[in-house]
């Protein structure tokens, strides 16, 4: 699918990200259809499996002004917010940009596929606790002052 409906917030959802198109057949009817028929739309969205594992994923991206508004607008965005995110993006339309897509695929899974390994714990390249730490690299570290005023940030307490 290409929009899932969220009933406590009560609006779509993007089940790949707000970029994907829907296939070719379903964008009149996204263009103008009723809820029941915005849930049944389809993503050009594809995955790479291999032996029933997922190994990646990805999709065809909207290229058309109009229908990414559209999406934007059963996404929850107002005209204004879509705009203030992603107006770089709506403009670079103007001048036509062809079908285009992509594809990720997990290396770590891949590797566990290849070794007939049913768990990637073995093979993320750079693992972190359940806390986010990276123990290897000690990673979070703590950020100087003056890194923090190059780049114009402040810390806030938690109290704040």
């Amino acid at each position: 699918p290409l929009l899932e409906w969220d009933e406590d917030a009560e609006r779509f959802f993007a089940m790949h990200h707000p970029f994907t198109s829907p296939k070719l057949d379903d964008i009149p009817r996204m263009l103008t259809g009723d809820f029941e028929t915005l849930k049944g739309l389809r993503a050009n969205a594809y995955d790479l499996v291999i032996n029933g594992v997922e190994i990646g994923g990805g999709s065809i991206r909207i290229h058309d002004r109009e229908l990414q508004e559209r999406n934007f607008k059963l996404l929850g965005f107002t005209p204004e917010q879509a705009e203030a995110q992603f107006g770089f993006l709506l403009g670079a339309f103007e001048y036509g940009a062809p079908p285009h897509g992509g594809i990720a695929f997990g290396f770590d899974r891949l590797c566990a596929v290849l070794q007939g390994q049913s768990s990637i714990r073995d093979f993320i390249a750079f693992p972190k606790n359940n806390q986010g730490r990276d123990m290897m690299i000690d990673a979070p570290s703590p950020v100087e002052p003056d890194q923090l005023d190059e780049l114009h940030l402040s810390l806030l307490d938690d109290q704040e």
